[in-house]
């Protein structure tokens, strides 16, 4: 080797190197390397932060400060790429060759414990001149990291046969090879937001770096993330028996949270504990390190993402625990944060991988990353369900529910279907079932694998919408259609100026249906169709997202004769609704045929709401005796499931999710 290069320099871990001095960035300020905390390390400590003194601290004495040769910044910024080159080709020849476990004793010592972790420089094979051959780079900016690899290209192309062994932070390997930045990768770039395992997080790293972002990321994400502490104590210092029920305990905790969608950290605990000696601590290391990767073996259930936080942890997890060979390095989850996907080899093929650095990060980064990677609370609003629906050419049913079974029934059909769908609450199902009702259904969206959202319907009352407002719903319905023209409008703004402040879709009426939903009945007599004309104004002054529509549909069953829907009419709703960006929206599909649905969505209708066959599904199943209550739960599911599905596929939503 003719020269081993030193170039710790990581814009994205605070890391710099200014005339040999390296720095660690800490809020505005920058720390020379050995007053830090990393300094400190019971087994890899340092006292030294300029770096050629630190090849003499490390080497022993082998390779004095006086031996090693520098890059400076003036000499990267003023003499550019030709600069280095010169520089590289005029490097001393060393006089000897060494063993690099001569060299770096304790850190052969780590490679064999962790059985081949230092693989890119391997430490106990090969060897490198002794003297006249380290060289240190200073840098400041990627832009002085290009220069260098510049350079450094140069001198490896045109002078044959040297060889550098370079010892460098991630920024040199990017700048090297030519990786262009781009923005942090997310779940729904890789196609996993609707994967519903929870994700893991396994922090091993325990420099105070670390425990801050911990404990920022347990204020910030407390609520959607689950916490196992492992004591290190148990793990290292006590009896086999203790470690062993330790990872038990925690695998089988593991297990249990992810199973339940729930993001879960594993931790060790904080309290640093160290041995007598650089080795005893590094034996303590290992015993901790090998115990994390039990406890990922151990742990069952194929989690969504895995977060490891530390550079021992996140190889030993990789490559121990996970069995990886080999993987896809697809981005940065974080600036200075890779991210991978594991190989088909592997326990879990294909899921990300985020290896993120025990140095790299303020005190928020850890909450950040998990924040952006933890599964949303919904899959999607009614607003998104409504305008895939429109890029589509499909619509997207809303069913009502009045019960568990109801929703378990729209959920179970849409995962089945992989459609999205809306469950519906209509007042009189929520005078009965109130906010458990509420709840119930929020739940069951939150749950589920496909884009599930909760609308309230046929909202009268100004008290009863402004209290949905407040349960959990994505959108409601502002029906004034028993009102004045005037009445409406202005019931409806106020409305909708609540609902938007909370990003919540408004539906509003305009003309009045007919039939009978819940006990309310509309006269024929009362029924009134949508005026074109008055839906432009009653649009332009409620700022509405979804309008429903009168053109011959109505509420519960049709006559003999059968539906009589006004297509000519709906095309010039369509038209308007089109030109506003509002969705147009049908009540009464129940009992409308296969053609008249078809045409109504080819004529721009994107929400239909269906009651009647569902309910009716569900009384039918009544008549069938049951021994047990559990047996009549699962047998009007499996009925209104039916029906659900059947009008998913007549929507076209089937397959849509």
């Amino acid at each position: 080797m003719d020269a081993w290069i030193i170039c710790p320099f990581f814009l994205q871990g605070g890391r710099y190197t200014i005339e040999d001095v390296h720095y660690v960035a800490d809020s505005d300020k920058l720390v020379p390397a050995g007053d830090t905390e990393f300094a400190k390390d019971a087994a890899f400590g340092y006292k030294a932060s300029n770096l050629r003194e630190w090849v003499e601290e490390k080497t022993g004495g082998r390779i004095p400060a006086s031996k090693v040769t520098s890059i400076s910044i003036q000499l990267l910024r003023k003499g550019g790429p030709d600069a280095v080159f010169e520089r590289l080709y005029n490097l001393p020849k060393g006089s000897r060759l060494a063993k690099l476990t001569e060299i770096y004793p304790a850190q052969a010592q780590l490679d064999q414990k962790y059985e081949g972790l230092c693989k890119l420089v391997k430490l106990t094979s090969g060897s490198m001149s002794l003297e006249g051959s380290t060289c240190i780079v200073n840098a400041a900016s990627e832009r002085d990291m290009a220069v260098f690899a510049a350079g450094m290209i140069k001198a490896s192309a045109e002078l044959k046969g040297k060889r550098f062994l370079c010892r460098t932070a991630a920024s040199f390997v990017s700048t090297r090879i030519g990786i262009i930045p781009k923005a942090p990768i997310l779940p729904k770039d890789l196609g996993i937001n609707k994967e519903k395992n929870g994700g893991l997080i396994v922090v091993g790293s325990y420099v105070p770096k670390t425990t801050k972002q911990v404990e920022e990321l347990r204020q910030q994400c407390g609520q959607i993330l689950r916490s196992i502490e492992v004591s290190v104590d148990k793990l290292a210092m006590r009896s086999v028996e203790e470690r062993e029920e330790e990872i038990s305990r925690t695998a089988a905790m593991a297990d249990c949270f992810l199973r339940a969608h729930k993001d879960t950290l594993i931790l060790t605990s904080r309290e640093l504990i160290t041995g007598k000696t650089p080795s005893e601590s590094l034996e303590i290391n290992f015993k901790v390190s090998s115990a994390l990767v039990e406890i990922v073996r151990q742990i069952t259930i194929k989690p969504r993402y895995i977060l490891a936080k530390g550079g021992i942890t996140s190889s030993d997890l990789a490559t121990k625990a996970l069995e990886a060979k080999c993987a896809k390095i697809v981005g940065q989850a974080l600036a200075g944060v890779p991210l991978w996907q594991l190989g088909p080899e592997s326990r879990h093929p294909g899921v990300p991988y985020i290896v993120f650095p025990g140095n790299v990060g303020d005190s928020k980064a850890l909450a950040e990353v998990v924040k952006s990677w933890a599964r949303p609370l919904r899959l999607s609003s009614t607003k998104e369900l409504l305008s895939n629906a429109e890029k589509g050419g499909y619509a997207v049913g809303a069913f009502n529910v009045y019960n568990l079974e109801g929703a378990e029934a729209v959920v179970a059909a849409a995962e089945e279907e992989q459609s999205p769908a809306i469950l519906q609450i209509h007042p009189g199902a929520l005078k009965q079932g109130g906010i458990p009702l509420v709840a119930c259904c929020v739940s069951a969206a939150e749950q589920a694998s496909v884009p599930i959202t909760v609308h309230f319907d046929h909202g009268t009352s100004k008290q009863d919408l402004v209290e949905a407002l407040e349960l959990g719903f994505d959108s409601v319905m502002v029906d004034g259609s028993h009102l004045s023209f005037k009445d409406n409008v202005s019931y409806t703004k106020f409305i909708s100026f609540l609902a938007h402040s909370k990003d919540m879709l408004v539906e509003a009426e305009l003309g009045r249906l007919s039939g009978t939903e819940d006990d309310l009945t509309v006269e024929d007599y009362e029924a009134r169709l949508t005026d074109v004309n008055q839906a432009q104004q009653f649009i332009d002054e409620t700022g509405i997202d979804a309008l429903a529509v009168c053109v011959g549909n109505v509420h519960g069953k049709y006559p003999a004769s059968g539906p009589n829907l006004k297509l000519d009419l709906l095309k010039d709703l369509r038209a308007l609704c089109l030109k506003k960006g509002v969705f147009l929206v049908l009540h009464g599909a129940s009992g409308l045929s296969k053609e008249l649905i078809k045409g109504c969505i080819e004529l721009g209708v994107r929400k239909f709401n269906v009651n009647t066959e569902v309910r009716k599904a569900y009384m039918d199943s009544l008549n069938n005796p049951s021994k047990d209550l559990v047996y009549v739960m699962a047998s009007a599911k499996e009925a209104m499931k039916a029906v659900v599905a059947e009008k998913m596929h007549l929507f076209s939503s089937a397959g849509k999710a």
